[in-house]
């Protein structure tokens, strides 16, 4: 389903200034695959979302969705492929719109804009029942500007937009970290229910090994731009979080001293 092969990203080369973002990488994962990625900080975790979203063209390598290759696409060609969510509870959303604008832009994401793009009422009714099942209140504030929103109920909206459409890659960059401990929860125990409901293809982020662990159906680990392992289901299963340092402390190159990948 996605595939990339040996792609490299050098920020600013020939200059003292140079950073290799991604050395090499290579990654299959399947139709319904949920993969977590760990990593100390600068391991290429975020720059490997990024790439493959197309924040940024890579320097070498391919990326392909279902056997499509996007490695030159701009990023809004690739959206009608790919849902995304942020860290920051701010980015994926438009604060000064209502829920139920945002919604509907989400949901034409990948059609071509037209100058009519009014809300009808089936339509109104898909995002009533969609929000229904956050189980936040927020199907009875449609009209609400986003921007009124907590951090958590904006983080649950851009999670909602980023599946709507049942993208055929949901990329997860950290997003429950700017969140309280309580809400974050929350926000991870929904993304892993629309996740198994429309069996999305997932990738996610994440500094915390319990979640990592937790969510998902294989782990993969990374550091100074490498996947140093990748771990499957039947590993992950009776791994513990002692296991996963104990790894990345045989297989990695920096140390984790003084890292957030240790936060658990």
């Amino acid at each position: 389903m996605l595939k990339v092969e040996k792609i490299t990203k050098i920020f600013e080369p020939g200059t003292v200034s140079e950073k290799v973002a991604l050395n090499q990488v290579d990654l299959v994962m399947n139709e319904g695959d949920f993969v977590t990625v760990i990593g100390g900080n600068g391991a290429g975790k975020s720059s490997l979302l990024n790439a493959i979203a197309g924040r940024f063209e890579v320097t070498s390598g391919s990326i392909f969705i279902d056997g499509t290759d996007l490695t030159r696409q701009p990023e809004y060609k690739r959206a009608q492929w790919i849902g995304r969510v942020f860290q920051d509870p701010m980015m994926g959303t438009a604060a000064n719109m209502t829920i139920e604008e945002n919604l509907s832009i989400a949901l034409r994401r990948g059609k071509i804009r037209t100058l009519n793009w009014g809300i009808g009422k089936g339509e109104k009714e898909v995002y009533i029942n969609h929000l229904a099942q956050l189980d936040l209140g927020l199907e009875t504030r449609i009209k609400t500007k986003v921007g009124l929103l907590s951090g958590g109920q904006r983080q649950a909206l851009t999670l909602l937009m980023a599946t709507i459409k049942k993208p055929k890659l949901l990329l997860l960059d950290e997003h429950t970290a700017a969140l309280d401990p309580s809400t974050g929860r929350k926000v991870l125990s929904l993304t892993d229910k629309l996740v198994k409901e429309n069996r999305l293809t997932t990738l996610m982020v994440t500094h915390n090994m319990k979640d990592a662990i937790q969510y998902g159906n294989r782990i993969i680990m990374m550091d100074e731009g490498r996947i140093i392992a990748d771990i499957p289901l039947e590993k992950k299963k009776n791994i513990q979080v002692e296991d996963l340092i104990s790894l990345f402390e045989k297989t990695s190159r920096s140390g984790i001293a003084n890292d957030r990948l240790l936060l658990a």
